[in-house]
């Protein structure tokens, strides 16, 4: 049987928090830090977890992202704003940037915030959660360093890329979408390898194109930039693969395009010289206050109505029951 050990919640955040301060993150911004990790793993997301933390250190001990988080507004106009985050915290720069699109968007209905030189922020879905906690409908994307094939392609190019969305609803719980473009992310690969299981056909590929299934060794390929993640839909156009591809491709769009940041193999965190170097990562949020549109209770109401009758559609043989997004977390 597998052995597993139970950590009080307290305790692991605890521990994060001195393990980010001890590195030299102030403690206002470390507590954001070991929040957003520790949402991950409460909402089932292991990948992105207290698991990554190990992650970060390197990164801050490699010196390509720094633990005091200086973020430039660089322009800002009612509705927007553009920021730059200097390589600080993911976290940290994610979680005021999505703050300060819910606070525009209370003010006039709509608050969209781009991010160019941040670093990685965690489970995307952290951040659209944070504006239907106040009863309005989130968005949030990023890029990242290349692991997706495109279509027909055998070279990793573009980032898992996620895309996050959230609508509260009245089913007790919001609407709640966290996914990559790609149909795993190497942060599940991460948990495959430390449980040493292998991994099914169709996920990754090697730089011929043909099938990768040891979790160890993919992660050393992924390193060595001779495998990459299949977008979702999988190889070729059969069963849809441009649609993830395609998909990854618009969140490259808004996190580079509305940012003035970098994209593709810029985002590989090596300098021309082959030293490393910070990963300059571009994120898009976006906020909505349905009040500006209908009242509240009206779209949770329509929210929940949609939700509720996929829940009681006709099940496959064998089901007991459909789940819709953000119900198991």
């Amino acid at each position: 049987m597998e052995k597993v050990a139970h950590i009080a919640i307290d305790v692991i955040q605890a521990f994060m928090i001195d393990v980010f301060v001890g590195l030299g993150t102030p403690p206002e911004e470390a507590r954001i830090c070991a929040e957003v990790l520790i949402t991950s793993d409460l909402r089932g997301i292991e990948s992105h977890g207290v698991g990554r933390l190990k992650y970060y250190y390197d990164r801050i001990r490699a010196g390509v992202q720094r633990t005091r988080t200086e973020i430039e507004v660089v322009q800002e106009t009612e509705t927007t704003a553009l920021l730059d985050g200097h390589h600080g915290m993911g976290q940290v720069i994610a979680y005021r940037a999505m703050r300060l699109a819910i606070d525009k968007a209370r003010r006039y209905g709509l608050g969209a915030v781009s991010v160019r030189n941040s670093t990685h922020f965690g489970i995307a879905g952290y951040y659209p959660l944070m504006a239907a906690e106040q009863g309005m409908m989130g968005l949030a994307v990023t890029n990242a360093r290349p692991a997706i094939v495109p279509t027909f392609g055998a070279e990793p190019m573009l980032g898992t890329n996620p895309i996050a969305f959230a609508a509260p609803s009245d089913l007790g719980h919001p609407f709640w979408f966290d996914a990559a473009t790609s149909i795993s992310q190497r942060g599940k690969i991460e948990v495959a390898a430390r449980a040493e299981k292998p991994l099914p056909e169709g996920l990754v590929v090697d730089d011929q194109g043909q099938p990768l299934t040891d979790a160890a060794q993919i992660l050393g390929a992924l390193d060595r930039g001779q495998a990459a993640l299949l977008p979702l839909g999988g190889a070729g156009e059969t069963t849809g693969g441009y649609k993830g591809y395609d998909l990854a491709t618009m969140v490259e769009i808004l996190s580079a395009s509305l940012s003035g940041g970098a994209f593709l193999k810029d985002l590989l965190g090596l300098a021309p010289d082959g030293s490393r170097r910070p990963y300059m990562l571009g994120h898009f949020f976006l906020a909505i206050d349905i009040e500006h549109f209908v009242p509240l209770q009206v779209s949770r109401q329509i929210t929940g109505g949609i939700l509720r009758a996929l829940q009681a559609a006709n099940k496959a043989p064998g089901q007991d029951r459909i789940y819709v997004a953000g119900e198991k977390e």
